[in-house]
């Protein structure tokens, strides 16, 4: 079965004062509709190759690929007239902190409503059936109160659920989350995770989660990839992370503190350990 995305000698350039500096390089994996995480520090390029794949980098920045198709389709060719076709559609993707990518002006009912029929033609009543069972769907209890509301009338829990349920009403094949929890308690991360993890599962689609935490990417994905200064360090099934290799995952690892911890003060990263590598 072809792979669902494939992807070889992803770049992503900009251009300084002191020439151009490379924030994504030469990353390359596949994904089939499976369960990938990313992970890696802040800055390490996570987010940009998820933006990358839905050519969401603006200029000045450039961004060139050996291969860079999603469904058998070459992104690098499609104009953005074209994009604009898959996006939303066939690919969706998650931002940081989402609910405040939602327009403060119009009601969450509306919103969820217009990511529908911009890509597809549905009579008025099933466009609202099908956007209340999707706010279900993220368990939101009383669809057709909340869909009245505006942005600033929910909670952040309830605003990331209605994003997740505006990516997935046009039923994409691609979901690229980027740290769609950050900004939430653990009690309602987890509950936002479990809805996602569940509906990546019922629909068969594919799933790329941007992470940091390690813990968090190991749980619910199927295999996982370390990034670092913008390049892929290391790949493993998500069960075979504790017995990661390079040294930068090992460090990442240590770093992480234990309900059991004994120790005084948590390791810090020694970078020359795999500075050469």
């Amino acid at each position: 079965m072809r792979p669902l995305l494939e992807i070889e000698n992803l770049r992503v350039t900009f251009p300084t004062a002191r020439g151009d500096i490379d924030v994504v390089r030469g990353v390359s994996f596949t994904l089939r509709r499976e369960r990938l995480g990313i992970v890696g520090e802040s800055g390490s390029g996570k987010s940009m190759t998820g933006r990358s794949i839905l050519k969401l980098v603006r200029a000045p920045g450039r961004v060139t690929a050996d291969k860079l198709a999603f469904d058998g389709i070459d992104l690098r060719t499609r104009s953005e007239k074209q994009m604009r076709s898959i996006r939303g559609a066939r690919i969706s993707m998650v931002m940081q902190d989402p609910k405040f990518s939602l327009n403060p002006v119009m009601t969450i009912g509306e919103q969820i409503a217009e990511a529908l029929l911009t890509h597809k033609r549905l009579p008025r009543r099933e466009v609202n059936d099908r956007m209340h069972a999707m706010l279900e769907s993220v368990r939101i209890a009383d669809p057709e109160r909340v869909a009245r509301l505006y942005p600033h009338e929910v909670s952040g829990g309830m605003g990331q659920r209605v994003m997740i349920a505006m990516m997935l009403i046009p039923e994409p094949d691609l979901l690229i989350a980027d740290e769609p929890t950050s900004a939430l308690d653990v009690s309602v991360q987890a509950q936002v995770l479990d809805i996602i993890d569940e509906l990546v599962r019922r629909k068969g689609m594919g799933l790329i989660f941007i992470s940091h935490d390690l813990n968090l990417v190991s749980s619910y994905c199927d295999r996982i990839l370390v990034m670092n200064a913008g390049e892929v360090v290391e790949g493993c099934m998500a069960g075979e992370l504790m017995n990661a290799k390079h040294p930068y995952t090992r460090g990442l690892i240590a770093s992480i503190p234990r309900l059991d911890e004994t120790r005084d003060e948590l390791p810090v990263l020694d970078r020359s350990a795999w500075a050469k590598a």
